[in-house]
């Protein structure tokens, strides 16, 4: 099996790549940029093809990438600012290009990552039957992306699974994320560290199950549509930073609402994983 991984020097791409090739399968890895592609440890062990979205040619990008087998998609400018409009103005039209291509031109395995942030600001336990109402841009683009691919499986015979990620954690992850800080703080042997009120309810996995979920649907075929990649267990924020610090021995004073909550999520969801866990068993 042959297959392609965009967006692989990302955050997500570096564990899913290590993955695959855990699996002995052939990795086709692209990205914006060679330079920092080559300081990961699996560059030497994959076959890397630099390339732009915002530069696409107009040549069969099917075997521009050596006719992959399957495809998984994690490639997205731009986050974590999630309400910008060039999610909608520059990534929605790029992507669409770049899948229109590869599924044209014969592409019929396709694995994309979405966010839960499409289910809106609905509470409680999302499950993937629910209507998408995203309300950031982030969310709407990725949410018309997935609309536009189903569409599109009308014309093309490919399977289309798509993975809505929830929240998750680990080494490599943005700077501004709120593990990376608290890491941050600790590193610096801070005595405070500042957060919002924490009593806010999400779902949250570490980046290795995230990457292992993404290849276990990637590579089966039973099961496709919308499959939530997350825990299932509700977890406060603040009870989710307790643990964290328990695992690494860790002690520092929170300093509880110093920010205000988020209004672009809602208060209290987490994913439910019955669809995950069929493909897992």
């Amino acid at each position: 099996m042959k297959v392609l991984v965009t967006g692989a020097s990302g955050f997500i791409g570096s564990y899913v790549i290590e993955e695959l090739l855990n699996r002995n399968i052939d990795v086709i890895a692209t990205s914006t940029n060679i330079h920092k592609a080559k300081k990961y440890v699996w560059f030497g062990e994959v076959k890397y093809k630099e390339f732009n979205f915002a530069n696409s040619k107009d040549e069969n990008l099917f075997e521009f990438f050596e006719c992959p087998d399957l495809t998984i998609h994690l490639a997205w400018q731009g986050l974590p600012n999630y309400k910008a409009d060039f999610h909608i103005t520059d990534n929605l039209p790029q992507q669409k290009s770049f899948l229109n291509n590869l599924i044209i031109n014969g592409l019929r395995d396709l694995t994309v990552t979405g966010t839960c942030f499409e289910y809106g600001l609905i509470e409680g336990e999302l499950t993937e039957t629910m209507i998408s109402n995203p309300e950031n841009a982030y969310a709407i683009a990725k949410n018309d992306l997935r609309v536009h691919l189903e569409s599109l499986q009308r014309q093309y015979p490919f399977n289309l699974k798509w993975n809505r990620l929830f929240y998750m954690y680990g080494k490599g992850q943005n700077p501004k994320s709120l593990i990376s800080q608290l890491d941050c703080a600790l590193e610096k042997d801070e005595t405070i560290f500042n957060m919002s009120g924490g009593e806010q309810v999400r779902d949250y996995l570490p980046i290795e199950n995230v990457a292992t979920n993404i290849v276990n649907i990637a590579v089966q075929k039973k099961i496709e549509g919308i499959i939530n990649n997350c825990s299932g267990n509700p977890v406060t924020l603040k009870a989710f930073v307790e643990q964290y610090l328990q695992t690494k021995q860790k002690n520092i004073d929170l300093n509880l609402g110093y920010y205000p909550y988020p209004n672009f999520e809602p208060f209290k969801f987490w994913g439910n994983v019955e669809k995950l866990n069929r493909i897992s068993l």
